[in-house]
């Protein structure tokens, strides 16, 4: 396993379990769109931001030169991403 990314916005203050092989772990919180109270309208759109948000951030991470950065970087850049709309 390489990467663990938690994406429940109340994740990020939880202590998460070991992982095998010492994985880059980086919290890509979003909000639940389960949640999302309304119309089926407003509910469908907040699956669709959900979506779009996680694809726009996979590709992202897709983007990054992995085998020229350390560990170090890719943590950083990985968690910059989680910020990313």
């Amino acid at each position: 396993m390489d990467f663990v990314f938690t994406v429940c916005d109340q994740a990020a203050g939880e202590v998460c379990p070991v992982w095998p092989g010492h994985p880059v772990t980086a919290h890509w919180g979003l909000p639940d769109p389960a949640a999302v109270e309304g119309s089926e309208a407003a509910r469908m759109q907040a699956f669709r931001d959900t979506f779009r948000a996680m694809e726009n951030r996979i590709k992202l991470l897709l983007a990054l030169p992995l085998a020229s950065l350390d560990r170090m970087a890719i943590t950083a850049r990985l968690r910059d991403i989680g910020t990313s709309q």
